[in-house]
Order: structure tokens, then sequence, then C-alpha cells
């Protein structure tokens, strides 16, 4: 059975609540099958209402994340991105919201305690990249971004894996914008071909570039140093989201943990070669088909690491 096949067989729940019905769950389904990941195999671990919750944050994810990455016009996105503000809106006021997966994610905010600031932070997030590429942001931008598309994902996803408390939201936090940071020093060549540029200006300056031109950023040989600049405050971030889990459910951290693992590995790698390959393409490379998104980072399992191809 194909994976595909498998999710499509696997009969969405009935209405669990006013807000969902079965056609709205059957939506859900459709936008895990269509992403062509191992998320859904992955997720199978879990307990049903578990694994139906993070189909829907995911799904959420995946929509607000093709307006972003999308062909529409600059205002045509927000627009669209706005509709999506409303129906969170209406998620929290108790009103019936117009999207099929917004009314299946109502259930999981119920069931879960959700937080709003974290679903409007990934919309946020997505409006970020919707204004246009990204370009050697400030770090305090770039800290914002990588709280909202990386981070709040986390915190909408380990009260599912039952890890609600305040340890849970800091390895969320931190854990989050680590992966991101990574992902970033990884996918420099990549996100160049996009004209995306995510390292942030002052560490460039530092060490001398001046441009924030993303081929130029790509190709210049003090590259390697700024990326252990980089580098250095991803392992610090993955050293908090060490300590706080530490304090959280063995049990229910595992995805973390393995996100943990493979990640650390990864700039570990890195590190190890002086940061040398840091903006040169990865031809063949099934690592750099992962793109450093919220959803690619914390929801789309592929060789066991949770990223989106």
């Amino acid at each position: 059975m194909t994976e595909t096949q498998a999710i499509r067989s696997e009969p969405p729940a009935a209405r669990s609540t006013p807000t969902a019905d079965s056609a709205d769950w059957a939506h859900v389904y459709a936008v895990v099958g269509e992403a062509g990941t191992s998320f859904f195999w992955a997720m199978r671990l879990l307990p049903k209402p578990q694994r139906r919750a993070m189909f829907a944050v995911y799904a959420f994810c995946r929509e607000v994340d093709d307006i972003a990455d999308g062909d529409l016009a600059t205002e045509e996105k927000h627009q669209a991105l706005d509709l999506w503000r409303a129906d969170i809106a209406a998620i929290f006021d108790g009103r019936e919201p117009a999207y099929p997966t917004a009314r299946a994610l109502a259930d999981v905010v119920a069931a879960y305690d959700l937080a709003q600031a974290d679903l409007d932070a990934m919309v946020d997030g997505m409006a970020m990249d919707a204004d246009g590429p990204i370009r050697a942001p400030s770090l305090d931008r770039l800290d914002l971004y990588c709280d909202r598309v990386a981070a709040a994902v986390g915190r909408m996803s380990v009260p599912i894996f039952g890890e609600p408390g305040a340890n849970g939201q800091a390895v969320a936090t931190h854990l989050g914008r680590a992966l991101q940071l990574t992902n970033i020093l990884r996918d420099v060549h990549e996100d160049a071909l996009e004209g995306r540029l995510y390292l942030p200006r002052e560490v460039l300056k530092r060490h001398g570039i001046d441009t924030a031109d993303p081929y130029a950023v790509a190709a210049d040989p003090r590259l390697p140093t700024v990326a252990r600049d980089i580098g250095a405050m991803a392992a610090q971030s993955f050293d908090r989201a060490d300590a706080a889990m530490a304090r959280c459910d063995r049990v229910a951290m595992k995805p973390a943990r393995m996100m943990r693992a493979v990640y650390r590995h990864l700039l570990d790698r890195m590190a190890a070669d002086g940061f040398a390959g840091v903006g040169k393409p990865k031809p063949g490379n099934p690592l750099a088909k992962i793109r450093s998104s919220a959803v690619k980072l914390w929801l789309a399992l592929r060789h066991g690491l949770l990223a989106r191809s």
C-alpha cells in the first residue's frame, strides 16, 4: 500500500464537536495525502486523537505556507492570510470558521488548549515571507521570524504530544530557533536561488560583508566565519532546549528528541568541516530538499527528519 493510499484508507473520525464534521476531516486528510511526505507514517505512531490533531495542525501550516510561497501578487497573499486571521479569531470567539481546516483546527484548539497567539504568529510569519524575499534581516527581525515560523509551530505541537506546561513550551521555543538557524546555514545556496538571505546583517558586517545580495554572500570567502557565529547561536539554543527537555516527560518529548538529535548532528557536521560547505549547492543530497519554514521543521518527516519536501 502506498503512503497516499494509506492516508485515504484511514477513515476520518466522525463529528466529535459542533465545529468540524467528517467532510472537514476528509479535507484535512487530503491535504496530508497531497503533501507527499512521510508525515503520515510517523504520526501513525501516535494515538488516534493526537494523530488527527497533528494532521489538523499540519494542514493549517501547509495551507498558510502555500499562500506565502504561491504565485499570487503580494496584496492578494495578504488578503488570503487575512482570511485565515479571521478564521482564527472565529475559533477563539466561539464562531464557526469558514475554512474546513479551520473547523477541524477548532476541535484541536478546544481539546488541547492551543494558544491563539501561536496560530496568529504562524500567519504573521508567513506574511513576512509574503512581503517578498527576506534579505539580511536584523538580528531582532531574524529572532522574530524564527519564533513565528518555527517555535510557534512547536508550541502548537507539544500540548498534543502530551507536554503542555512551561517546560514543553520552552523546548518548543528554543528548539524551534535552533532548528531554524541550522536550516538557514544549510540552505544558504538554495535560499539564494529564490532571492532570499536569512543571515543577519549585523553578523555579515562583523565579518566585512556589506552586501545583502544572496548570490554574492553565498560566494563570499568570508562566509564560513559568518556561519561559525550563527552556528554558535544555534548551539546555544540547542543547549537551552536540552535543559528544558530534561524537565519534561520523556515519552511525550520523543518527537522533539528525534528532531534535536538529527539537526544537532547536522550542525555538528557543518562545524566539523569549518562550515566550508555553507553557501555551496548540494546536488543529490536529500537534506537539501528540506526548506526553512515551520511546517518543514516540525511536521513533515522524511527519513526520520521533521521537514517537508
